[in-house]
């Protein structure tokens, strides 16, 4: 059985606070982008941020159910943190889209 390193832990963390807290690069002088090409990142990025939060909800329930099979690689603290992670991911991902929704009806409303 493994145990949980809680300073790596703590590590990941702190990473993942930065990466969320950091802003987008800025594009390269120069280089215009146009309204397509933002549309276009703005996709991807969605996309991606859609995919990494599918493939934390597929390990939690690739974790869950190595436990319940009684894997012994597996253990119930593991099980656990990879399941906050998920619905952690999950949450965000939600209020995101909450947000998107409450700009697109805003400026839906707005007079021309």
């Amino acid at each position: 059985m493994s145990t949980i390193d809680t300073q790596s832990l703590m590590l990941q963390m702190r990473s993942l606070a930065a990466q969320a807290a950091s802003k987008p690069d800025a594009p390269v002088e120069g280089v215009a982008q146009t309204g397509e090409e933002k549309a276009d990142n703005f996709a991807e990025l969605l996309a991606s941020s859609v995919n990494a939060v599918n493939s934390q909800q597929q390990k939690a329930g690739q974790m869950k159910e190595a436990f319940e099979r009684g894997d012994l690689d597996v253990e119930l603290s593991e099980v656990m943190l990879q399941a906050q992670k998920a619905s952690l991911s999950f949450q965000a991902m939600t209020q995101v889209r909450n947000k998107l929704t409450e700009a697109y009806k805003d400026i839906m409303n707005m007079p021309i």
